[in-house]
Order: structure tokens, then C-alpha cells, then sequence
């Protein structure tokens, strides 16, 4: 059903850099903007590494001038003061406001704004370290003094109970699964390649995309590639902290002639549909974009069952344990020989313009 166009959803966050929340926040804005709604999208910082939806209005309110104030609490407190001003004169009052990521949501807990949900994008277990025993009660408490103050909307099964039960029966929470814009990212994907390897054959090459970082486990990944058949070479897009640590861990391997590290690149759907397969080899997830991104891609998928996402969208012979080198090997040979095994099809409730409804929904129950 199409709203009126007199409603407004604000999302905030703290820059639209190259992340897959950031990518979800942009098309979960075009899913209320095909509702009919008026779609603000304010962010702290003016960093931008995706191109942004022209359906969507930007905003930049800058947190930078509040990091000189040496109280947390009282540099939240302004800020979100701030905010709720800025929003009040430029945009008008919101029916909906979503914070995404945590500096946002630290800045939230203080505004006056109604109607205003967390989406929780990420384990918190693994997100916060509440794994690990020291200073784990004002971990929590730090937590639970954010996070009941809102609604949660957790885009998985395994981030809301991993919320429940690291923070307790007091908060409120639902699942919403992240939105994926099919027909954008089919016509993305037919773009031709921007890097010099397009020289790439299409079915000749399996793929990983995400941030060089702890949690998505490139160590793993390239040890279990070194194990495999290596019968197509392994290309790697993103960047992140340890992506020169990665490049040494490929050429002591001995497999830096097979692995081909492209880089951040916006539009990574041309390499993921003429991929013979993705493999996914994260420690924990909240969601993970690139699972159903490549199932609209119709490309074959195999993952790690990290907590949590996947095992949500993959049956269990595409899944292995987490931290499982032989295991991952034994699938990405499997993965090379036989990728029509590993075909899934992706859920039309996916769609931006069926997640946003979820949330309009959510809101006025």
C-alpha cells in the first residue's frame, strides 16, 4: 500500500562509508522512498565511498567539533541536542528515525525525537567482546543503558538472541532482515569490470568480498584455499587493517601467484555474478549482505555457520564450521568441481519496498 508522501523516516549514521551496513542503510532509504515516504538520510561525518541514491535527501551534521568536550555522556547529550534542532528546522518531525551502527546509537539514547529504533546489524557478543570476562559488567551495563532505552531491530534470528541474551528480558526487540535490491544489483552486476583484471574469465574464478579484518577471517580462508584443489585462483575485494598482514600470509603460503587482491571496489556485483562461487569464511556476522547479494546474482555460495546469518539463508551442505581450515578446504574444492550443488535462490520478502513495510509496521503496532 503507498503512503502519503507527507511522511518522513529518518536515518542516521555516522558516514556512508564502503560497509555493508552502510549499503543496507541506502537501500532500506529507497524501500520507504518507493512507500511514498519523504527519505533524510543525516550522517556525522562527510566520508562517502558509495554512490548515493538520488531519491534520498543528505544531510551532514559534523560530531567533530563535540570530541573536544571531555565528558562522554555531556558530548552525547549536546550532540543529540543538536540533532534533535537540526532535524526540527530542516527536515520537520520524523515518523520513524533509525540509528545504525553504535557511535550512532551512543548519540541517540539522549535525543527527544519520537519514534526512534535501533538496528542492531551485528552480534553483540562478538561486536563488544562480552566474551571475555574483563570489565564485562560495565561492558553490559554501558549496553543495556543504550539499547532499552529503543526498540531494536535486529537483522537476523542469531543478532536478537544474542542481544536477549547478553542484555536481558528489559529490552524490547524484533527481527527484520536487511533489504536487497534485486533489480539494482542485476543491472549493477552487468557493468563491465573497473580494474585491470577483466582479463578475468566468467566461471574461471571463485570470489570473497568483505573488509580485511579479524572477524572475516581471511587467515582462515587462504589457509583452506592452500589446502584445496586450487583449480581457479581465489580473488579477494576489500580493504581494511590487516590487508598487507594478508598479502604476507599469501606469498608465505606459497599461493600469492593464485590469489588476486582487488581492493575496495562500490560495485563488486560484475565479479560476484561471473564468479564460479563465493565463499564466505567469517567468525561471526551479523547479517552478511554478500550471502543474498550473490543468491540474486544466481551465484553458488558456501560459508562458514558463524553466528550468525547464514545458516538462515544456506541449507547445511553449504555450511562448515567456523575456524574449520580442513573442512573449508574439503568445500572449496567441492565448491570449484561441482558449483551447481551450492545454487540457492533468494526470498522476494527481501525486497526493499517488503522490509521497509516491516519497519512501518513495527512502528505503529
Amino acid at each position: 500500500m503507498e503512503q502519503s508522501t507527507d511522511k518522513i523516516v529518518v536515518l542516521i549514521i555516522s558516514a556512508i562509508k564502503g560497509g555493508g551496513a552502510e549499503r543496507s542503510v541506502l537501500t532500506l532509504g529507497q524501500g520507504f522512498h518507493e512507500l511514498g515516504y519523504k527519505v533524510h538520510i543525516l550522517r556525522f561525518k562527510s566520508l562517502t565511498e558509495y554512490d548515493l541514491n538520488p531519491n534520498l535527501v543528505y544531510h551532514l551534521l559534523k560530531f567533530k567539533p563535540y570530541k573536544l568536550i571531555p565528558n562522554e555522556r555531556f558530548r552525547h547529550k549536546l550532540f543529540a541536542r543538536a540533532i534533535d534542532n537540526f532535524i526540527e528546522k530542516k527536515i520537520g518531525k520524523p515518523d520513524i528515525v533509525l540509528s545504525n551502527l553504535e557511535p550512532s546509537d551512543r548519540v541517540m539514547v539522549y535525543s527527544k525525537l519520537p519514534n526512534i529504533m535501533y538496528i542492531i546489524r551485528n552480534n553483540i557478543s562478538n561486536k563488544f567482546k562480552l566474551t571475555d570476562s574483563n570489565k564485562l559488567e560495565n561492558k553490559i551495563s554501558k549496553l543495556q543503558h543504550i539499547y532499552r532505552k529503543h526498540p531494536c531491530i535486529c537483522v537476523s534470528k542469531g543478532v536478537e538472541n544474542d542481544l536477549q541474551a547478553r542484555l536481558g528480558p528489559h529490552i524490547t526487540s524484533t527481527t527484520i532482515y536487511n533489504p536487497f535490491d534485486k533489480q539494482l544489483i542485476k543491472q549493477m552486476s552487468n557493468e563491465s569490470y573497473s580494474t585491470p583484471h577483466s582479463v578475468l574469465k566468467p566461471n574461471q574464478y571463485i570470489v570473497h568480498v568483505g573488509s580485511f579484518t579479524y572477524q572475516k577471517a581471511h587467515d582462515v580462508l587462504l589457509k583452506a584455499y592452500a589446502q584445496s584443489s586450487m583449480a581457479y585462483p581465489l580473488v579477494l575485494l576489500g580493504k581494511g587493517k590487516i590487508f598487507d598482514e594478508t598479502k604476507a600470509l599469501a606469498k608465505s603460503l606459497g599461493i600469492d601467484d593464485k590469489i588476486i587482491f582487488l581492493g575496495f571496489n562500490k560495485n563488486p556485483y560484475p565479479y560476484m555474478k561471473n564468479a564460479r562461487g563465493l565463499v564466505l569464511s567469517s567468525r561471526f556476522e551479523g547479517f552478511v549482505r554478500v550471502i543474498p547479494e550473490a543468491l540474486t546474482l544466481d551465484t553458488p555460495v558456501i560459508s562458514t555457520d558463524c553466528p550468525s546469518g547464514p545458516s538462515e539463508m544456506l541449507p547445511s551442505s553449504s555450511l562448515v564450521p567456523v575456524d574449520d581450515i580442513d573442512a573449508l578446504a574439503i568445500k572449496i574444492t567441492e565448491l570449484m568441481a561441482d558449483p551447481q550443488f551450492f545454487r540457492v535462490g533468494l526470498d522476494e520478502s527481501f525486497l526493499p519496498k517488503n522490509i521497509a513495510q516491516q519497519y512501518i509496521d513495527y512502528s505503529t503496532s
